[in-house]
């Protein structure tokens, strides 16, 4: 009994002592792994140095035009987006719209049938005969009142009842009119219980709001309709480029789908107001209409840009890291500092940098940056 007391005392003691020597392998792990940080220091041999053709030199000032790269999508202005609603409400007969259907003006997207429809052609056929007899009935004491034979007051009144169908007859015709019913050919023979719903612009459909049997108020949007014709393309711009941009710039668009399809565009508009990120919009417009351009749609733009003094170093200095940019500062002898920058214009091979301490005493590494970066990854891994 105490033989298997001594065995099961023992297998908790290296089981203590196994995890705690498994957790200090860890912390020390973690002590060794290499933080995430905007800065990076490497050492390389003079030998490796020069079997990676590393150049060493200086950002240049320079009077730097050319393009920057921005992020965009596809918009339409307010007047060229429809969302269609009907004066009366009424149930959904029969409609074949889909999303993205392309619709001509005057075209029937939707039939709507209900009480009110006939209704109000009965109202208007109603009015139209009382207006008739009035009408005589005006006539009759205007007679009477020329000769004396029937008093002012009951003329008059004969008037006013003319006058009063005629305002209902008017109004009840404009009322047809707002629904789609020709008030002038309307007779008994030709009263009808639906109305065509149709389209007010030539464009497509972008929303459907409605299916067949329901029930649709006044206030319902039943249709959201697009006008490609002035379709246009909205960038976001930092504050320290759009000083660089001007009405007219030229723009290429692609789209992630298919970048070597591009857009020619040209600036129209450039936003007057900073978000909290220090950004603004600026709206483009495109030479051509094309179908492939969906409103939403995501889009990338090279937009041309007027020349500004800026720090300039060649393209294979800059490298890209998960997203961001660096440089490599030469720091010492075999050191090389990896430094993020920003990056702005990139004209002739020569790309435009802004970060901490870059000037022109700064020596960073002009060429063949790249196998750098994969000797400072290689290393960490």
């Amino acid at each position: 009994m105490k033989y298997t007391i001594y065995c099961l005392l023992a297998s908790l003691l290296l089981t203590a002592c196994g995890g705690t020597q498994k957790e200090k392998e860890n912390t020390a792990a973690a002590q060794n792994r290499p933080a995430p940080e905007s800065e990076q220091l490497l050492s390389i041999s003079a030998q490796q140095s020069t079997g990676a053709g590393i150049v060493i030199g200086q950002p240049q000032l320079g009077n730097i035009g050319g393009t920057i790269t921005l992020q965009g999508a596809i918009d339409v202005p307010p007047q060229n987006t429809v969302r269609l609603s009907f004066p009366i409400g009424g149930y959904i007969r029969s409609t074949t719209m889909l999303p993205g259907k392309a619709v001509k003006k005057g075209q029937v997207l939707a039939v709507l049938e209900d009480m009110q429809v006939i209704q109000l052609q009965q109202d208007y056929l109603t009015a139209t005969t009382n207006f008739a007899l009035a009408e005589t009935e005006f006539e009759r004491q205007q007679e009477l009142n020329a000769s004396k034979a029937s008093s002012d007051k009951t003329f008059q009144q004969a008037r006013a009842e003319r006058d009063r169908q005629r305002i209902l007859i008017s109004a009840l015709g404009q009322k047809l009119r707002l629904v789609g019913i020709d008030a002038g050919s309307l007779t008994p023979e030709t009263v009808r219980k639906s109305v065509s719903i149709t389209s007010p612009i030539d464009g497509f459909v972008s929303r459907v709001n409605v299916a067949i049997g329901q029930y649709t108020a006044p206030t319902d949007v039943l249709f959201e309709l697009v006008d490609p014709s002035d379709i246009h393309l909205a960038l976001q711009v930092f504050e320290k480029d759009i000083a660089r941009i001007a009405v007219g710039s030229p723009v290429l668009a692609y789209s992630n789908i298919d970048p070597g399809h591009k857009f020619p565009a040209r600036v129209i508009l450039a936003g007057r107001a900073f978000d909290e990120n220090r950004m603004t919009t600026i709206h483009c417009h495109f030479d051509q209409y094309d179908p492939a351009l969906i409103p939403g749609m995501f889009m990338n733009a090279e937009v041309s840009v007027k020349a500004a003094p800026a720090w300039v170093v060649p393209e294979q200095a800059v490298v890209r890291w998960q997203n961001r940019y660096y440089v490599f500062i030469a720091s010492g002898p075999g050191q090389f500092l990896m430094r993020a920058v920003s990056t702005g214009a990139l004209h002739n091979g020569m790309q435009q940098i802004e970060g901490p301490g870059i000037g022109k005493d700064t020596k960073l590494v002009t060429a063949n940056a790249f196998a750098l970066l994969m000797k400072l990854k290689n290393t960490e891994e």
